[in-house]
């Protein structure tokens, strides 16, 4: 069995800037973003799979054209606590971002809701009940 360790999830955007302010707000931490910048990375703490961003420009010299969103969720973050989850979510949805799925009490024993990146990327929000 290969010995692989999940290391980090990408997502391409079309507006670096605005993606950038998106995942900041799930806790990610990113240098300052320059005009020129097509790739950044982050964490949101030491030892955490990274968070790595492309331009779609960048994407599109590596591999033809810059992939797409499937519709199913990019990743999920898993917040402290229910109440958490609420104000993520509340704080993607007052900064214009799209909050597919706001806030609910799963069947599964998890607060739960679904944010959107600007370019349409998937992201889960839950915590225990």
């Amino acid at each position: 069995m290969p010995s692989l360790i999940l290391d980090c999830v990408g997502v391409t955007s079309t507006d670096m800037h605005r993606t950038v302010q998106f995942y900041e707000l799930l806790g990610f931490r990113f240098p300052d973003i320059g005009p020129e910048d097509m790739h950044l990375e982050a964490i949101t703490e030491p030892g955490a799979v990274r968070l790595m961003i492309d331009s779609a420009e960048l994407a599109t010299k590596l591999i033809g054209e810059p992939p797409r969103p499937s519709n199913g969720s990019a990743f999920g973050m898993l917040c402290a606590d229910p109440a958490e989850v609420d104000r993520v979510a509340a704080a993607i949805a007052e900064a214009g971002f799209d909050l597919p799925t706001p806030p609910w009490d799963a069947f599964w024993g998890q607060r739960y809701a679904t944010v959107a990146d600007p370019d349409g990327y998937l992201i889960d929000l839950f915590a225990p009940l």
